[in-house]
């Protein structure tokens, strides 16, 4: 166990989360956010506290009563046991790699999400869509972060169809290894914020939290000659101090991410496509050759467009048959 001068507020704690201490368990319990989540044990930090426990909570049944990087958690005074998790101000989940019957915590108690994707070959719009959908979802401000600006000659086309997805969205093009550029994101790190990093392998996002460290304690490799991309080296979900007072949550690259339960943040990327099938002659039109579909007639004119159709369709079909499959497992 380690002593700090860390303050709760500089950890992040808000009202929200003091409010649901009640009685004997301020007298006996403190509060401290978990760091990094690693097997078989978690890295919290409090007042005056740095040290490890276990992530195991007596009682805690589903998945979502156990402790993910960035949640706040009430631990024994004299023992340090874990006692329960805090309510949490939002949860990025995600269905489990290989098993979609299962949901996977992503991260607790985010500000801001930076959405990291990079300016070569390997961008995509759907994949953005699907990051955003996980932001809107529960309610987080997304920021679009497009790097490896220095390895091409037109970062702004890139930045161009980021935008396009929806109107007003923060993108923000930076060459990470520069600190000059990557000090565009600032203005989301202040005292006490918490942004929280998501992307696939290999967009850069190790360098990206180095350069906003000021450090290269992240192991990063270098990028594959030929695609222009790297290989993902962060293992574990951890939270980095940086100079501004705020928190960065890094999580590994993911190769897939599956949504759970996203139906709410698919109607909001989606809007357009919301707005336009209400005017569908039948409420249960499935866009398919129902007569009167308000839908195919905007594709047909070109008011919208058939690939970003497809990914909505694709979207929402994912989201309802995994919410079926969570529904029977759970039964």
């Amino acid at each position: 166990m380690k002593s700090t001068d860390e303050t709760l507020e500089a950890l992040g704690w808000k009202a929200y989360f003091s409010e649901q201490i009640m009685g004997e368990e301020a007298e006996q319990c403190r509060p401290v956010r978990v760091m990094a989540v690693h097997r078989g044990k978690i890295a919290v930090a409090g007042a005056g506290l740095q040290c490890f426990i276990s992530p195991y909570i007596p009682g805690a049944q589903p998945s979502d009563d156990h402790p993910t990087v960035g949640d706040w958690l009430l631990i024994d005074r004299d023992t340090l046991e874990p006692i329960r998790v805090l309510g949490r101000k939002n949860l990025f989940k995600r269905r489990a790699p290989g098993d979609p019957r299962k949901e996977q915590m992503i991260a607790a108690n985010v500000d801001t999400l930076f959405i990291v994707a990079s300016c070569n070959q390997d961008f995509s719009v759907a994949r953005l869509e699907r990051y955003l959908v996980l932001a809107r979802e529960v309610g987080v401000d997304p920021v679009v972060v497009l790097t490896k600006t220095d390895l091409t000659d037109t970062p702004e086309t890139f930045a161009a169809a980021a935008r396009a997805i929806e109107p007003g969205l923060h993108v923000e093009t930076v060459n990470g290894r520069d600190p000059a550029s990557v000090a565009r994101l600032a203005a989301w790190c202040g005292k006490g914020e918490t942004v929280a990093l998501l992307g696939s392998s290999g967009v850069g996002k190790s360098t990206l939290v180095n350069t906003l460290r000021g450090s290269d304690n992240i192991a990063t490799q270098a990028i594959r000659a030929g695609d222009g991309t790297g290989r993902h080296t962060t293992t574990v979900r951890e939270m980095h101090r940086l100079d501004r007072g705020g928190w960065l949550l890094d999580t590994p690259g993911m190769r897939e991410l599956q949504l759970a339960d996203a139906t709410a943040g698919i109607s909001e990327v989606f809007d357009d496509f919301i707005l336009m099938a209400q005017g569908c002659r039948f409420s249960d039109c499935a866009h398919g050759r129902e007569p009167g579909c308000a839908v195919r007639a905007a594709i047909a004119e070109g008011t919208l467009t058939s690939a970003r159709f497809d990914r909505w369709c694709k979207l929402a079909g994912e989201d309802s048959v995994g919410a079926a499959r969570h529904v029977k497992r759970r039964r």
